[in-house]
């Protein structure tokens, strides 16, 4: 049986052939026969899938050298971490050569009057006592890319950028990438402490200030634990000794211990956090 449509009057066509033909100028032919179930669509109707952007031609810019790519970096880092559109221009706003810096990871573009593609981003700043030091913040690509081996290739660009200004360690924390960048290198280590502006002027005992939160409450008189003379004057047998203090264990020293497995870190919210580094 053989059933034929078209977008002129309706025309219908009976015969013992079995076979069902959709023809039309503006839509793609499809044929159903009737022995094994068959759906063939012309290929020049087909969708073409957009082709992932090659690992050779990726290259490594900062923000404010490429404005025009602000609103597409801040749609790409809000994708992954919501938060007012305004308030993420402005910190992209803020990215410069005296840090903290803003670097995206850009493949040229489809055509060649096209803007480039942003990839990738990450955010490099100083770090508080350790001169030779950057922290990594703010990591991310694209989420129909990831999975192809650009989160590596932003990783690398990092460490090459960093080593040619002079640095020779990274700083990140993660929640859970950490067998990521153990694959890449880095190790548990310590938390330092990010410096969101840089300046010649401040030496490191004022900015250490800066992180403590100040106390509301007025500093009491804490009482001596010496032994004080009797007044004078005082008749009769000496007054007793007071009790000895409670004693309580040491407070632990050195940094709170962290495996592969767990941690006692925790960010701002309260869930933990991985503190690791690498060196470059």
């Amino acid at each position: 049986m053989e059933l034929i449509l078209s977008t002129n009057p309706a025309k219908l066509t009976v015969d013992p052939a079995s076979e069902l033909t959709l023809d039309s100028t503006c839509h793609p032919e499809m044929t159903l026969r009737s022995d094994p179930a068959e759906l063939t669509l012309d290929s020049k109707h087909q969708p073409e899938e957009t082709p992932l952007p090659n690992l050779a031609e990726l290259t490594l810019e900062p923000v404010h050298c490429r404005p025009e790519l602000l609103d597409a970096c801040a749609d790409l880092i809000n994708d992954q971490w919501p938060r007012s559109r305004a308030s993420r221009l402005h910190s992209l706003g803020q990215s410069s050569d005296a840090f903290p810096l803003c670097l995206m990871l850009l493949s040229p573009g489809l055509t060649p009057e096209a803007a480039p593609i942003v990839v990738g981003h990450a955010r490099l700043s100083r770090v508080l006592d350790l001169p030779q030091s950057l922290l990594v913040e703010t990591v991310v690509v694209a989420r129909a890319l990831r999975g192809h081996g650009f989160g590596r290739r932003l990783m690398e660009g990092l460490e090459v950028f960093a080593r040619a200004r002079g640095f020779r360690r990274l700083h990140l924390t993660t929640h859970d990438q950490l067998y990521f960048y153990a694959h890449l290198g880095y190790q548990l280590g310590e938390p330092v402490q990010g410096l969101v502006f840089t300046s010649q002027r401040l030496p490191s005992t004022l900015l250490r200030v800066f992180p403590r939160a100040p106390s509301s409450q007025t500093p009491c008189k804490v009482p001596s634990l010496t032994a004080q003379a009797a007044p004078r004057g005082h008749k009769g047998p000496p007054p007793p000794p007071p009790p000895p203090l409670p004693t309580s264990p040491p407070f632990p020293v050195g940094p709170l211990p962290q495996n592969l497995l767990e941690t006692q870190y925790q960010d701002l919210r309260g869930c933990p956090i991985f503190w690791m580094e690498k060196n470059i």
